[in-house]
């Protein structure tokens, strides 16, 4: 979090009298080895989804880096994406998409932007307003990804209508709340985007200043949510969350003081969590590396040129949390929760994720613990046990728990202990 101030003259002669900064830099220097585990993760991982390619390559550029094979096979893997799944793309993976092939270009890079992505983003947005107004406000996909969406569209110059963005950010906050929880990562991400909007705004005439007025409190609302969610450690909501959190306090340093966000105990907590292998996710690690290096999603246009690769030491380092003897074989418990609870031991080898405890059981009984899945940028999620299905528009999920507490992590990265109670419980939010 780098500082800014426009100061009078008076007030520039009193700031140089002071022993020390009224705001600190957050951020972590290019030399730190934690640096090295993330690029690591992003650079060796195998892909599974679309847009993780994506969210590597923004997150590269924003921090600087330009190593042009590696770029150019993040750009055109992201492009042969597009190609194949265009129309089956989200809202939310379009938006990372665009915002990736269009941030941060290295002096000597000519790029051709492909507007045909952006009329395709309009139109899906306009799709998940729809679908606000004809099922209760509940959109196609969730409201993280129309916060990602509007974003995408506001830093490259797409149509967007600022009343609606106002009016249905402001009216529909239900969306930002998961199970009752208010849900910190969804919520910062309306922040980066309102943030823009109202950047945008104020350049424009004063028939606009509802929205501005709207848009300012609503920014208000979220980032005085964020904060009531910091934990004790420094982190923000949880883990995950966390990084586009200290993203959307980044840039909104205006609603909140100084004293109520210890920014470097975050960053101290984050680091640890580094070190013990926690941001094995490709998309987990690109979202955590900007702000590490006091960088945000609203940076796509003001990117520094920081070095290649080869200034770092990609290595294939195995983090302590994953040392452990995989050989041997743990037993756990494993419930189904919808209106009765289905229960089963099953034994799996140490070191095993959440999913692999799943598949165990639906070995056993494929017809009480049958699932199907999909992928996505954080990895698999499950859509149905059962055949039962989750529903965007009737707010149904499957939510993932150990010994009765939510999961923060998913079915394909969370790992499971000897004689852990593990639930898959048919939820609503």
């Amino acid at each position: 979090m780098r500082c800014s101030y426009q100061l009078p003259l008076v007030g520039i002669l009193l700031f140089l009298l002071i022993p020390s900064q009224l705001c600190k830099i957050c951020e972590v220097s290019k030399e730190d080895l934690h640096l090295n585990l993330l690029l690591n993760t992003m650079i060796n991982s195998k892909y599974t989804s679309e847009t993780q390619p994506a969210n590597v390559l923004l997150s590269l550029r924003l921090i600087g880096i330009h190593d042009q094979t590696q770029t150019q096979r993040l750009v055109q893997r992201v492009k042969n994406n597009v190609e194949r799944k265009d129309s089956n793309l989200s809202s939310g993976q379009l938006a990372v998409i665009i915002l990736a092939l269009g941030a941060c270009h290295s002096p000597d890079e000519i790029f051709t932007y492909d507007k045909h992505l952006l009329s395709h983003l309009e139109n899906k947005f306009q799709g998940e307003l729809e679908n606000m107004k004809a099922h209760d406000g509940n959109p196609l996909t969730n409201f993280y990804q129309l916060g990602l969406d509007v974003l995408a569209l506001c830093l490259f110059n797409g149509s967007y209508s600022a009343t609606e963005v106002a009016e249905f950010f402001n009216h529909y906050k239900k969306n930002y709340y998961f199970g009752g929880q208010f849900s910190v990562d969804t919520g910062a991400m309306a922040v980066l985007a309102l943030t823009c909007v109202n950047r945008s705004l104020t350049n424009e005439q004063i028939k606009a200043d509802k929205n501005l007025k709207k848009i300012d409190e609503l920014i208000s609302f979220l980032v005085e949510k964020i904060m009531s969610e910091k934990k004790e450690n420094g982190l923000i909501g949880n883990t995950f969350s966390t990084g586009v959190a200290m993203q959307a306090l980044f840039v909104s340093s205006n609603y909140y003081n100084e004293s109520e966000w210890d920014c470097q105990q975050t960053l101290d907590t984050i680091l640890q969590e580094i070190s013990q292998g926690v941001f094995n996710n490709p998309t987990a690690a690109a979202q955590i590396l900007p702000p590490l290096m006091g960088r945000t999603y609203l940076d796509v246009e003001d990117c520094p040129y920081v070095s290649g690769l080869d200034t770092f030491n990609i290595s294939n380092h195995v983090p302590e949390s994953e040392r452990s003897n995989s050989s041997s074989l743990i037993m756990v418990y494993y419930s189904v929760v919808i209106n009765e609870t289905y229960s089963i031991n099953v034994t799996v080898p140490n070191g095993s994720v959440f999913l692999d405890v799943m598949k165990a059981a639906q070995k056993k009984n494929e017809t009480t613990f049958g699932f199907t899945m999909e992928q996505s940028s954080w990895g698999p999620y499950i859509t149905s046990v059962q055949g039962l299905y989750a529903n965007n528009n009737k707010r149904t999920y499957w939510e993932l728990l150990s010994d009765g507490k939510a999961l923060s992590q998913g079915v394909g990265s969370y790992v499971v202990h000897e004689e852990e109670n593990l639930e898959i419980r048919w939820s609503t939010y």
